[in-house]
Order: structure tokens, then C-alpha cells, then sequence
């Protein structure tokens, strides 16, 4: 059903995943703010792959929300999803390891930790869902 508490944690994982990385910057020099669609412009495939991912996560978490007739899909599309999430952070990890041009000091944006939030709603969600398949194996085996 729609109306469960795991289409909530889907719902909040898409926005903060596909919305709030226009709103956040991942990190910022003296002369730029980086946003991660400004990604898109670089010549790097891993910088690339960082917009990409974002918005893979959000149509990720709004596609699970659809499946709810089909727990056990709802189910991989949340791992799928989580999986997204963590090559995410790893990249954005590594990314602002081996920043180039790091004599002048660059700060990093509050959009370097939008994976982690999405992670742990993710997690939420998927343990709302297994929560609910168990519910429903449980009054089957009662017929």
C-alpha cells in the first residue's frame, strides 16, 4: 500500500537525492562553488559519474515507491538503490581526497554528505518493507 511508512522514507530518500543536490554545493575554492551538476561539464568519467548517480538514486527511490504490490522487487530496487549509494560516497570520498589544486584551501559543501542521509532512509525503508513481508508470510502460513 501507499501509505505505508516505507513510501515516506522512499519519498524523503528521492527528494534529498534528486533536489538537494541543486541546493547544496559539494565543495567550494576561493573562486567557485561546485555543484553536482556542474560535473556534468568535466572531462573526467568519475565527475561525471557523480550526477549521474544522484539522479540514478532518486529514480530509484521513486520507482520502489510504485512497487509496492511487489514487495520482493521493492525489496532489490532498496538494495539496488543502497549499492548506488555507497559507490556514491566512495567516489565523492575519494574525489575530495585527491582534489586538484589544493594549495588554496578548499572547503567541502554539506552535498558531500547527501549519500549518507539517503543511505540511512534507504536502510529504514528496507527494513519497513522486509518488516511487512514477514507480516504477510506470517498470515499465509495461518490458512
Amino acid at each position: 500500500m501507499i501509505q505505508r511508512i516505507q513510501t515516506l522514507y522512499l519519498f524523503l530518500a528521492g527528494i534529498i537525492s534528486g533536489g538537494l543536490t541543486f541546493v547544496f554545493n559539494l565543495w567550494s575554492t576561493p573562486k567557485e562553488t561546485i555543484f553536482s551538476i556542474d560535473l556534468l561539464q568535466t572531462a573526467s568519467f568519475l565527475q561525471k559519474s557523480i550526477p549521474v548517480s544522484f539522479f540514478l538514486s532518486a529514480l530509484l527511490s521513486v520507482v520502489a515507491i510504485f512497487l509496492f504490490k511487489n514487495r520482493q522487487l521493492q525489496f532489490v530496487i532498496g538494495r539496488l538503490n543502497i549499492l548506488t549509494n555507497l559507490f556514491l560516497l566512495g567516489v565523492l570520498v575519494y574525489l575530495s581526497l585527491t582534489l586538484s589544486g589544493e594549495a588554496s584551501v578548499s572547503e567541502k559543501g554539506i552535498g558531500m554528505f547527501i549519500p549518507v542521509i539517503s543511505l540511512v532512509l534507504l536502510v529504514f525503508a528496507n527494513k519497513a518493507i522486509k518488516k511487512d513481508e514477514d507480516l504477510v508470510k506470517s498470515v499465509d502460513r495461518l490458512r
